[in-house]
């Protein structure tokens, strides 16, 4: 699937001879991955033609006279759409080209230089794991060092992930964003510039029956577990009185392997929990906590009497979302590191015959998307392994600047809406 890449801002700059350059800000899940020339993403685009030939998507032509404000904003957008339309295959995610040249401009953008240096990965219970580690390592490439330490075996690497952490009053924290397998994690740490944010490692998938593949691994299991502790203790899980009863007796003897078998009937156990938020259902502004996994969004809204309602969406009749940002990004001292400051995520959902849009408002709108993303690719793996011989259609990903109408299933949207250069 598409990568959440987009260019919603530019700028001109001069360069040594006093010739003019646009420079790119190019984002990642909300967050400023690198600053790039055309020129840079030209020659990357040529070293990836000799290795893939002619399977690229197309690149934006050259341009040898000067550009119109439409021509540069076409370019702008074509260009955003390259970069999500280059990281659909996966052998072009793993080649050196791909991964050494994104290393560069993310190194580069923010003046880091290669060198070895310390990284702290925190664990759900708190403790950390420093590892030594280079600066332009990737995410791939620290969880690998990460997992040799705890015992952790490679094949089962592709469970967990990486992530950007900000830890926040009373013990509470809020999950920023998953890091993806060619960001470095030095770098987008040094960069986020969010106060008491960390890199922490969780388990990463949606479906909480996934838990049975890693049960005879020790290293996996006292992962899930402390995670599994982790959202009982924050109320991510919601254990009724005679579970959570339970689930202490089994901390207490520290049956791990039991305590996740009942985690299994905990509802929400396994949800990734959202910071507090506004929705436009039943009417704008209602407050709401959402909650994702098990293909279900979880949508606890506070009405405007202060009462609450519990509203529960299936991922199966969700037939399209889109990721919108509807801000500027210009200020003082130039773009800024991130795009959360006004981000809504909304959905196309078949309720009653009908399909009905619902809106969030939230900064976790990427992350959010992220988790639909991955229980989408989860359901999918599932079938085909029950069902070899089906065919089973990716969903197909747009981007649009306006509310798509698509009739096509799961199918997931991308846009923003830009400032003018």
């Amino acid at each position: 699937m598409k990568m959440h890449f987009c260019i919603p801002v530019s700028q001109q700059r001069l360069d040594r001879l006093g010739g003019r350059y646009v420079l790119y800000s190019v984002y990642l899940d909300g967050y400023l991955f690198c600053r790039v020339r055309y020129s840079q993403l030209h020659r990357w685009n040529e070293q990836l033609r000799r290795v893939f030939g002619n399977c690229l998507p197309p690149f934006p032509p050259k341009y040898y006279l000067a550009m119109t404000a439409s021509m540069a904003n076409e370019r702008r957008d074509q260009l955003e759409q390259y970069l999500q339309n280059v990281t659909v295959d996966p052998n072009m995610l793993r080649s050196d080209v791909f991964i050494d040249f994104l290393k560069l401009v993310q190194l580069d953008t923010f003046s880091i230089t290669t060198k070895t240096a310390s990284l702290d990965i925190f664990l759900p219970d708190g403790r950390n794991i420093q590892v030594e580690i280079l600066t332009s390592d990737t995410a791939e490439r620290v969880l690998e060092v990460v997992s040799h330490k705890i015992g952790l075996c490679q094949e089962l690497l592709g469970y967990f992930g990486l992530f950007l952490i900000q830890c926040c009053k009373e013990g509470k924290f809020s999950v920023m964003k998953k890091l993806v397998d060619f960001e470095l994690p030095y770098v987008s740490l040094q960069s986020a510039k969010v106060e008491d944010c960390k890199v922490g490692l969780r388990k990463w998938y949606m479906d909480p029956s996934l838990d049975s593949v890693l049960m005879d691994s020790a290293a996996a299991v006292a992962l899930i577990y402390m995670q599994a502790v982790q959202d009982m203790e924050k109320e991510w899980a919601k254990p009724t009185q005679v579970q959570r009863q339970k689930l202490e007796a089994l901390q207490k003897e520290d049956n791990q392997t039991k305590f996740l078998e009942l985690s299994q009937e905990v509802p929400h156990y396994g949800f990734l929990q959202l910071d507090p938020c506004t929705c436009d259902y039943p009417e704008p502004g209602c407050g709401a906590v959402l909650s994702v996994g098990n293909n279900e969004i979880s949508c606890c809204i506070t009405l405007p009497d202060n009462q609450t309602q519990e509203i529960i969406f299936q991922m199966n009749r969700v037939k399209c979302w889109q990721v919108t940002f509807l801000g500027s990004l210009l200020d003082m001292d130039g773009p800024q590191r991130t795009l959360n400051q006004n981000l809504e995520l909304r959905f196309q959902y078949s309720e009653d015959s009908r399909w009905q849009w619902f809106v969030i408002y939230t900064k976790q709108a990427f992350l959010l998307s992220s988790c639909l993303k991955k229980m989408i690719s989860e359901k999918m793996v599932k079938l085909a392994a029950e069902n070899p011989e089906m065919q089973i259609e990716v969903p197909e990903q747009g981007k649009s600047k306006k509310i798509p109408h698509s009739t096509k299933p799961e199918r997931l949207l991308f846009s923003t809406k830009k400032q003018q250069d």
